[in-house]
């Protein structure tokens, strides 16, 4: 309904009126425009001077004889109401703001002053037609007009009788209507049920008031003097909190009881929503008792310790005071402790800041302020250890030795910032504790894949709920000592989102001339980390954040070759599942030949990872046989690995011959290592279209581009004609298409394929390739040479073809791993078809013109 508090002084002076004429059982109240009312129930609001919600009046039609008097007009002027609908009896103020609801208002309250109200089934609609109204509604009479100070237009009707509307006759300026008259159905008076319900809702209702804090309390006086059954039930419908369609629908009931039925169900409802509301209410106020209850028994509690003298509050930050004694932290340190010591004392226990300040003392005291371990500077056992633990490594092992040599000679020396590099399982990260135990250092890892908040790294604020400091600070403060060795493993997979990018964070941790104060958040102090050895660790370096690089000693670690891998599996595997499986070492031996079965046919990768898990299986079928004391060889034959190892897994990545034109072997890097990749070329008659399969990169597809123009413009040397081109289709394809593929470096292996195919030339056995080609022919350098080299030999590839500008490459490899190899340095891809096309062509040879 709409609520019109401008008016409250004119009500005010009715009700006062009605008040003392119903102490008289006077029930002819209202003077001037209102004495053709009779109201013989109302109800009394708050005090009309405050704010509050109006509660309309509800007369007493004595069935409708005031409406049988005068004349109900042949066409009824209809007034949409928004957002309320009007039930007979009831005296409801509206606000009257539409140019047609004005001129209607204005014109009948000149006559007879009879009009229909119908409420509207949209309220956001500005100018209703007949579709937007509801059809039924109630006949009433303007009681009162009233222009309010602030220029808007009042009106107070009545309801009378609910009618229906036949026929919309008129649209302009307001709508008029046929209507037909409805009448209430009322039950037989003498109807107990009847009674009962009415009783119902006259309960239910004053039990809403007594609960609901938007009713004012004098709303029952109204509900408790209403005699007439009919406008209780008019009377509770236009007062309740129901929605629109719900009081619509109580309006269309032509049978009171009905109605009456219905709106009890309404009230149940709203009344059981409302004591749910007062059980919350009763628990929120019962909780704020229990915490003032608790905190009067703690403060009785501090003073029965106080008189006992063992208040454990006081305790405890004496005893923070007396471990800030021990700690060698600076002068900054010290005053930044004692000012956070001294607010902590100033606060209440009971407080949750009290946890919070308590939580930051204590980190303080926990972090190792310069304090350190003790270098161990033989630098013979640092070897011997490093050696113990890895086979090879080489390039690592001289560095670390270089950096204890330099340490020994000067006494202080920044630790240096190491990256470790390399394919998945070639020990980068066991290689961490190596160097902790060479140099008697503590030992903390840190494993930054996924890794995507800078908070991870430095901290959250202190005034954040549950702020904590960063993993780089919480990792010193576990390892106790200001010079662990610290690995940061997996640096390649840092990511990077709206929280911010931890790998700019690490600038500052990983910058030697930036480090020796590290700032943490949570801390607010600066923290020297000069003294930490970090080594991290990553399979490749393109995904690193350059400027993280730059600060940065990159080592590459390579890939074994396999002689390296059966060494490997003989001085550390072997023995480590022994003993993980409690096999004794004399039950049973691994030879050579074992190994290397092994190696070759159940394992391809550039690490160990694999052949130790193999190894593990192998052990696993003796521990079994050994348990159920079953007979078995001692000395395991090829013969028992195959029967425990079923058939080998691995055959792909070896040579494939040389029988067909336009197969070539190509040298691939993966981040797990070198792979070779095999070219595959044919031709189909056609008009001359390039297709490329095998879910290749958009670098891999230019590069074939690239060749296939190369070998067009270059086709008389070549000694193909120029018609090939324009009546043959070309496809190139590179095996296993589920996996992606991507980058220069098959340049010359495509461009080999695709003159192959077209001169139908065999190609160079046992030759394997890897370069980028321009379009002048020029064949540039690529990276990865070392692990390439091992996926050759793995293959049992012999020859390699590559750019000149790589001998560079090749000479920084050890012997050990290019033995067997022959190596072709180019500049031209001229010179790489000299020496990977043969002469001889392939048997059944297409004819191409």
């Amino acid at each position: 309904m709409i609520a019109i508090t401008s008016i409250r002084h004119f009500f005010f002076n009715v009700l006062t009126e009605c008040r003392k004429r119903l102490k008289n059982k006077n029930s002819n109240i209202m003077s001037n425009k209102l004495n053709e009312s009779k109201i013989k129930n109302i109800i009394f609001t708050e005090d009309l001077e405050n704010d509050g919600e109006f509660i309309p009046l509800i007369s007493d039609d004595e069935d409708d004889k005031d409406l049988k008097k005068s004349e109900l007009p042949k066409e009824l002027s209809i007034l949409p109401l928004r957002n309320t609908v009007l039930f007979p009896g009831v005296i409801l103020p509206i606000t009257v703001g539409r140019e047609k609801s004005i001129r209607l208002v204005n014109e009948i309250y000149k006559k007879d002053r009879i009009i229909g109200t119908v409420a509207q089934i949209d309220p956001n609609v500005n100018e209703p037609e007949e579709d937007d109204m509801y059809r039924l509604g109630t006949v009433a009479q303007i009681l009162k007009v009233l222009e309010m100070p602030d220029g808007s237009t009042s009106v107070i009707i009545q309801g009378r009788q609910r009618f229906e509307i036949k026929e919309i006759v008129l649209a302009e300026p307001f709508h008029k209507a046929t209507v037909t008259l409805l009448k209430d159905k009322k039950p037989n008076d003498k109807t107990r049920e009847f009674e009962a319900i009415v009783g119902s809702l006259k309960d239910l209702s004053l039990r809403i008031i007594k609960l609901s804090s938007n009713i004012p309390p004098e709303a029952s006086f109204a509900v408790k003097n209403i005699e007439n059954s009919k406008f209780l039930v008019n009377f509770i419908c236009s007062n309740s909190d129901i929605d629109l369609k719900d009081k619509q629908q109580l309006l269309e009931m032509d049978n009171l009881k009905e109605r009456s039925l219905k709106l009890l169900e309404h009230l149940s409802k709203q009344i059981q929503m409302l004591e749910l509301k007062f059980d919350i209410q009763s628990k929120v106020k019962t909780d704020l008792d229990r915490q003032q209850r608790e905190y009067l028994l703690n403060q009785q509690m501090k003073t029965i310790q106080d008189e006992l003298g063992g208040n454990p509050i006081d305790q405890e930050l004496e005893e923070l005071k007396d471990n800030a004694k021990n700690k060698k932290w600076g002068k900054e340190v010290a005053e930044t402790f004692d000012k956070e010591l001294s607010k902590l004392n100033r606060l209440n226990p009971a407080t949750g800041e009290y946890s919070v300040q308590l939580n930051y003392l204590q980190t303080l005291l926990d972090l190792p302020w310069n304090e350190f371990t003790k270098d161990n500077f033989d630098l013979k056992r640092a070897q011997k250890v490093l050696d113990e633990d890895h086979f090879g490594l080489e390039q690592v092992k001289d560095r670390i030795i270089e950096y204890l040599a330099v340490l020994k000679l000067k006494g202080d020396l920044k630790s240096p910032i190491i990256c470790l590099y390399g394919p998945p399982g070639v020990g980068k990260t066991s290689l961490g504790k190596s160097v902790a135990r060479a140099l008697d250092r503590k030992y903390v890892r840190m494993s930054l894949g996924g890794l995507h908040d800078e908070a991870e790294i430095r901290g959250h604020r202190k005034t954040y709920i549950g702020a904590m400091p960063g993993r780089i600070i919480q990792n010193i403060r576990k390892a106790k000592s200001s010079n662990p060795v610290y690995i940061l493993d997996e640096i390649d997979k840092v990511g990077k989102d709206f929280h911010g990018d931890p790998a700019s964070a690490l600038l500052e941790v990983l910058d030697p001339e930036q480090n020796n104060a590290f700032h943490d958040n949570y801390l607010e102090l600066e923290f020297d980390l000069s003294n930490v050895m970090f080594i991290a660790t990553a399979n490749t370096l393109s995904t690193i954040n350059s400027a993280l690089r730059d600060r940065m000693e990159m080592i590459d670690v390579s890939g074994y070759i396999v002689e390296e891998k059966m060494e490997i599996a003989k001085r550390h595997l072997i023995p480590k599942q022994l003993d993980e499986h409690g096999v004794k070492k004399a039950k049973v031996s691994f030879n050579k030949k074992v190994l290397e079965y092994i190696v070759e046919n159940h394992t391809r990768e550039s690490g160990v990872r694999t052949l130790n898990k193999t190894i593990a299986k192998v052990i696993r079928n003796l521990a079994r046989k050994i348990a159920m004391e079953e007979v078995f060889n001692k000395a395991l034959s090829v013969n028992d690995i195959k029967e425990i190892l079923g058939p080998p897994e691995f055959s792909r990545d070896k040579y494939q011959g040389n029988e067909f034109a336009g197969v070539v072997t190509g040298l691939a890097w993966t981040a797990v290592g070198g792979e070779i990749l095999f070219i595959e070329s044919s031709l189909s008659k056609g008009k001359g279209k390039l297709t490329l399969t095998g879910n290749l990169g958009d670098v891999m597809k230019e590069s074939a581009v690239i060749a296939l123009e190369y070998i067009k413009s270059h086709a008389q040397d070549l000694g193909i004609t120029e018609e090939a081109f324009e009546n043959w289709n070309i496809h190139i394809h590179v095996p296993e298409g589920a996996i992606p593929k991507d980058g220069p470096s098959a340049g010359i292996t495509m461009a080999t394929s695709i003159a192959s195919i077209f001169t139908q030339r065999k190609v160079q056995q046992k030759t394997a390739m890897t370069g980028e080609i321009t379009l002048r022919g020029k064949v540039l350098p690529v990276g990865g040479i070392k692990e390439k080299i091992l996926a050759a030999k793995r293959a049992n590839i012999t020859e390699i073809i590559i750019s000149e500008e790589n001998r560079k490459d090749i000479g920084k490899i050890k012997d050990i791993y290019i033995k067997g190899l022959t190596f072709h340095y180019v500049k031209e891809i001229m010179e790489v078809f000299d020496i990977a096309l043969l002469k001889e062509k392939v048997k059944k040879p297409l004819k191409i013109s």
